[in-house]
């Protein structure tokens, strides 16, 4: 009888049995005859489909600007008018006369008419004020970053107008006969401009379409913006 052979010893490096495990892994075959099932159920979708259901799911949103200077100038405009207002009335309550212009304030809103220029002008300062204060509040801001497909809920990603509008400017340059190209980019739209030094400038403008529109998908923005194209023919 021969003794029975010693363990291996442990190592850093995989043994030859974990090695071996996936080559002898049963098959699913069997399961699949003995369990036979609709086809079209266990095959995953395509990965167009997949992506467009997951973007669905997780939608991508403008980012929201932290308006700090704006929060920064209005905060710093009720802190002097408070602080110079309160210091006032602790000094009349102190016994102090009251500081001269607040005497004078309290006298010129008593007696201006409505109707007087610099009422109406400070009324129309205070409304535009508002107002401007309230587009801040209800407007995201940023527009300057375009927003980008999320893989993941929770994920947010951002390209920059002016970087997408260079990678468009050298996608439309790598078009035979286009000479110049100017690109802008906006939310909705993108605007092409190009000069075209030799071909038939339509041909050049169908091949720039596709062109710009490829580069465009290219981007993964989650709004993509319609391209307008014109081209100018230059023999100068």
């Amino acid at each position: 009888m021969t003794p029975d052979p010693a363990p291996p010893a442990r190592s850093s490096a995989p043994s030859a049995r974990h090695a071996t495990v996936p080559l002898t892994k049963e098959p699913k075959e069997p399961r699949e005859l003995t369990e036979p099932g609709p086809p079209e159920h266990d095959a995953p979708p395509p990965p167009e489909l997949a992506a467009g259901e997951h973007d669905r799911q997780h939608p991508t949103h403008r980012p929201w600007s932290a308006r700090r200077l704006p929060a920064a100038l209005v905060a710093s405009v009720v802190l002097v008018a408070a602080g110079a207002a309160l210091f006032d009335v602790v000094a009349v309550r102190a016994g102090r006369a009251a500081a001269a212009w607040r005497r004078n304030l309290a006298d010129e809103l008593a007696t201006r008419p409505v109707d007087d220029v610099w009422m109406l002008t400070g009324a129309a300062v205070a409304a535009a004020a508002g107002i401007w204060l309230i587009v801040l509040a209800l407007t995201p801001g940023l527009r300057h970053w375009l927003p980008l497909r999320s893989p993941a809920p929770g994920l947010r990603a951002y390209l920059d107008r002016d970087g997408a509008a260079d990678l468009l400017r050298d996608a439309a340059m790598r078009v035979p006969g286009v000479s110049r190209a100017r690109i802008r980019v906006r939310r909705h739209r993108v605007k092409a401009r190009a000069d075209v030094r030799f071909r038939d400038p339509r041909q050049v403008k169908d091949d720039l379409t596709a062109v710009l529109d490829e580069e465009r998908d290219g981007l993964a923005l989650a709004r993509p913006p319609r391209i307008v194209i014109r081209v100018r023919q230059r023999t100068d």
